[in-house]
């Protein structure tokens, strides 16, 4: 899902930690009147979880699917040290452990200086973490995340991948970038079904009052204030990566509290507005706006940059496998025997020189151990402190997630603005769908593929994913086609596929105290020869993050190679 282009033209506005004036330059917020059947009732019904039975009817789908990802017996076996002990030995320069974004970045960026002998060890049975696709017969589809907004000044290292990429093909004389027109999202990019119909934007706009309408344009007016805020340090206000965002300690207040309270605070109380805000921090974190610092909501607005020569500074880069067409392109110059899949590492001893690795090789069914002298860390940190046998650490959350992948033979009908890229149900518990086939030249098909996101946030994030690894596949069917067929009551006669990928630990959710607080701070921290590269040390899961810290803890392996040679 993406952040919402709808804008405004504001009026002066003069509070917030700059107080900046300004006018936005995005397309107008149109307010229009209420009009259709609610649909709150059924909304309501589909939240609660309950069990789904089709118009009645009871036996078995007319459609396939099943449930895919991680190897829960695999996991299982790791969790409750079900492994045989090592009976072989390497060594290697560099061992890696995870092979998703900042995994594959560090490798690739150790590839580019000749460090070849370096390992990639992944649990699962291919790389990408959350940035993992799939394909069906009718189209390429994300399994996670789906698209990179233009990146800002403040990440130089993304926009030079994207040109060693080709996905930026020049600049022009004021120095913007040029992006491939095919790699821009298409219009129409967004809509939002509420009062029964399909609206343009992920901003509520029918049914609203004046007073209603003021709010939002004055919540927008302020995110846009502070999008071009600096602190008293001269750093932009929020930026990408977070680290290189001001230091100002007015600023840094705002991850003390949580976004409900700094909209309380602000009198930013609209109900259409608090679900479309609420509906941002869910997709961003998995959470919503009552669990997620002030400082990480408003970064969601307010930390993008990006500017081009041909499209709005708002355009997202998105492809039919979402965020998968840049992970396959980081592995490609990392050489296939350097990565090894179904590799479940399982215990970890830094030393003085190096580091010594068990690992339980899932498919040739037998463990063995590996002395590297630089090891980094590219997987969540929890699984670091399982690994080393340290207590679990308390406060880092991580919000489970389900993603279903739909395969229609046909296109569902819309009542109101037709199919977008990025679909919302207002009020819903899931965050809608992205459209896989948007982006495919091939547009006239008449098949394509749904991709259904939904943040399991109803409980704790533990409660939550013990729930969610119990579920079967005909419960997640339902709690999909429930929530849906608000909007598209005839999407079971077009479905012929349903498949669903389960994320126990989706991504770490920001709570208050979280990003600016010694904590984070402490998980940055160097275990010896151990080096960390994951999103996690940003406090918040984003590609650019993960990227970046690949290449942070590339660079520093590097230099203790050349220290150590």
């Amino acid at each position: 899902m993406s952040i919402d282009s709808s804008m405004i033209p504001a009026s002066p506005h003069n509070d917030g930690p700059c107080g900046h004036t300004h006018r936005s330059t995005r397309r107008q917020f149109l307010a229009t009147a209420a009009v259709g059947a609610k649909v709150a009732a059924t909304i309501a019904a589909t939240a609660t979880g309950s069990a789904f039975t089709w118009g009645g009817c009871i036996g078995a789908p007319s459609f396939g699917g099943e449930i895919v990802g991680p190897d829960r017996v695999l996991g299982h076996r790791l969790r409750d040290r079900d492994l045989p002990p090592p009976d072989t030995s390497e060594r290697h320069n560099v061992v890696i452990l995870g092979g998703g974004i900042a995994g594959l970045s560090a490798a690739r960026s150790l590839a580019q200086r000749s460090i070849r002998d370096v390992v990639v060890l992944e649990l699962e049975s291919e790389t990408g973490g959350n940035s993992r696709s799939g394909i069906t017969a009718v189209s390429a589809h994300p399994w996670g995340a789906h698209y990179l907004p233009l990146p800002g000044p403040q990440a130089p290292e993304v926009l030079k991948l994207l040109q060693e990429l080709g996905v930026i093909t020049g600049h022009d004389a004021l120095g913007r970038p040029i992006y491939r027109e095919e790699f821009l999202c298409h219009d129409p990019a967004e809509r939002l079904f509420v009062h029964g119909r399909w609206q343009e934007g992920l901003i509520p706009q029918l049914g609203l009052d004046a007073g209603e309408r003021d709010q939002v344009t004055a919540f927008l007016a302020r995110m846009e204030s502070l999008r071009r805020c600096l602190g008293s340090d001269g750093l932009p206000a929020f930026a990408i990566p977070v680290d290189r965002s001001s230091q100002d300690p007015s600023l840094l207040a705002l991850d003390r509290i949580t976004m409900a309270q700094w909209m309380d605070r602000e009198g930013f109380r609209a109900a259409a507005l608090r679900r479309y805000v609420n509906y941002c921090c869910r997709d961003d974190f998995g959470t919503g706006l009552t669990q997620v610092s002030a400082w990480a909501g408003i970064h969601y607005f307010a930390a993008r940059s990006g500017v081009a020569a041909n499209a709005p500074s708002h355009s997202v880069l998105t492809w039919p496998e979402g965020n998968g067409w840049l992970a396959a392109r980081l592995r490609e110059q990392v050489t296939p025997a350097q990565i090894r899949t179904r590799h479940a590492v399982f215990g970890i001893r830094p030393h003085d020189h190096g580091a010594e690795i068990d690992v339980f090789d899932a498919t040739l069914g037998r463990s063995l151990r590996i002395e590297c002298r630089a090891l980094i860390v590219a997987t969540p940190r929890f699984v670091y402190r399982r690994l080393r046998g340290l207590p679990p650490d308390s406060v880092a959350q991580y919000p489970p997630w389900m993603v279903a992948n739909l395969t229609l033979n046909s296109r569902p009908e819309s009542q109101g603005m037709p199919l977008c890229w990025d679909n919302v149900i207002d009020g819903s518990p899931g965050l809608g769908y992205v459209h896989a086939g948007h982006q495919s030249l091939s547009s006239h098909s008449k098949g394509t593929v749904l991709t259904y996101y939904r943040p399991l946030d109803h409980a704790d994030p533990s409660t939550a994913r013990g729930e969610a690894l119990k579920a079967d596949w005909s419960h997640w069917s339902d709690l999909t086609l429930a929530d849906l067929s608000v909007a598209h009551p005839d999407l079971r006669g077009r479905l012929e596929r349903l498949d669903v990928h389960v994320w126990g630990h989706g991504m770490i959710a920001p709570s208050p105290g979280f990003l600016w607080g010694h904590r984070l701070t402490a998980m940055t921290h160097r275990d010896g020869v151990v080096h960390f590269a994951h999103s996690d040390m940003s406090g918040i899961s984003l590609f650019e993050e993960a990227y970046i810290r690949g290449l942070r803890a590339a660079d520093a392996v590097y230099q203790q190679l050349q220290t150590t040679a």
